[in-house]
């Protein structure tokens, strides 16, 4: 018994749906970004970290690695000190560990994976 089988690959499309995937990427980092801003679960005195101070950064999206930023000098120490009293007249859920929720096991473990998903299909024409 003789099989033979042929392949051919369609490459324009698959660099389309690689495009496609890294744009969705990008949509989603901004997604989640913005729903880190309303959740209001950042410590906020002046608004400087949050707003002015957290950037993506888009550098390595074709590698499919986009990061979240917040460069100043002390949110590594507000970040991974809950047991702060932080102020909460700006945002009233301000705390420590504020990207928690996204994470796994969080209260919003899946919302960056559902975004992404919908953003292919989106952005693929699928």
């Amino acid at each position: 018994m003789q099989v033979r089988s042929r392949i051919h690959l369609n490459l324009p499309r698959i660099r389309e749906l690689t495009d496609a995937a890294v744009a969705a990427l990008e949509k989603t980092a901004e997604e989640v970004h913005t729903d880190v801003e309303q959740a209001q679960v950042m410590p906020r005195d002046t608004g400087n970290m949050q707003n002015e101070s957290t950037f993506l950064d888009f550098s390595r999206s074709d590698k499919g690695i986009v990061r979240m930023v917040t460069a100043t000098p002390y949110v590594r120490r507000l970040y991974y000190h809950p047991e702060y009293h932080f102020q909460t007249h700006e945002n009233p859920y301000a705390k420590g560990k504020w990207l928690e929720d996204w994470e796994p096991g969080g209260r919003r473990d899946g919302f960056a994976a559902e975004a992404f998903k919908e953003f292919c299909r989106r952005e693929a024409d699928v």
